[in-house]
């Protein structure tokens, strides 16, 4: 048995559970979670300091906290002009429609509130968006078996022929937003958006009020000593 390497291990995943209690939910406390942070340890590691890309206003004193919040809005946009398309001739009225079928075609029934959840959604835009599947028939609901307060949602026979039908026009529509990254590139920015929403899901999933929100993550993450 080689006593070294194992020590070693042990030193990484010190310094891993360390760093995680400094910065809470980073990621998770999983194998997964500790390949991730390992990944981006190294990558760091052989990235040049000095070769940082251009953006917009970089001139003008604008921040890279900046350009990486607009361009997340402008990508969003882009992606949701291409769903619009792809929905065009279809019984979707919007691209969450969809996406509501797809998560529950994949995950299976779920309640109204963990697929709202899912879905990154304020509970009353989620209700909205189920309200309308359950008129035109796209979904099913039942009662919990654990719980009779809570209603089950799943995807109906006829929300699988429909979502069906569109999935072809729904994979070409994603292809497009990938653009013209490479494989390596697309792997990279999956890697990057993982460690993003790791930090904001835990974030969104304490509901808290709008107006402490901006202060309450500022104080707790310590943004103003970065």
């Amino acid at each position: 048995m080689n006593f070294t390497l194992i020590k070693d291990f042990m030193t990484l995943l010190e310094q891993f559970e360390s760093e995680n209690q400094t910065s809470p939910d980073t990621y998770p406390v999983t194998v997964e979670g500790f390949k991730s942070w390992i990944s981006d340890k190294e990558n760091a590691g052989s990235a040049d300091p000095l070769e940082e890309p251009y953006w917009e206003g970089k001139e003008n004193g604008r921040t890279p906290e900046s350009a990486i919040s607009t361009l997340l809005v402008h990508l969003n946009r882009y992606a949701k002009t291409y769903s619009k398309s792809a929905i065009s001739d279809s019984e979707f009225s919007t691209q969450e429609d969809f996406i509501y079928l797809i998560n529950l075609k994949a995950f299976g029934e779920m309640t109204k509130m963990a697929l709202i959840k899912k879905n990154i959604h304020d509970k009353p835009v989620g209700m909205l968006i189920i309200a309308r599947l359950l008129r035109q028939g796209l979904v099913e609901q039942t009662e919990s078996e654990i719980d009779k307060r809570s209603k089950l949602i799943r995807i109906s026979d006829k929300g699988l022929v429909v979502l069906e039908r569109q999935m072809e026009k729904i994979r070409q529509a994603t292809n497009i937003v990938a653009g013209n990254l490479t494989h390596k590139e697309k792997m990279d920015l999956i890697r990057i958006l993982n460690k993003l929403d790791r930090f904001h899901y835990p974030i969104f999933s304490r509901n808290i009020h709008s107006e402490e929100l901006i202060s309450t993550v500022y104080d707790e993450y310590s943004f103003r000593n970065s």
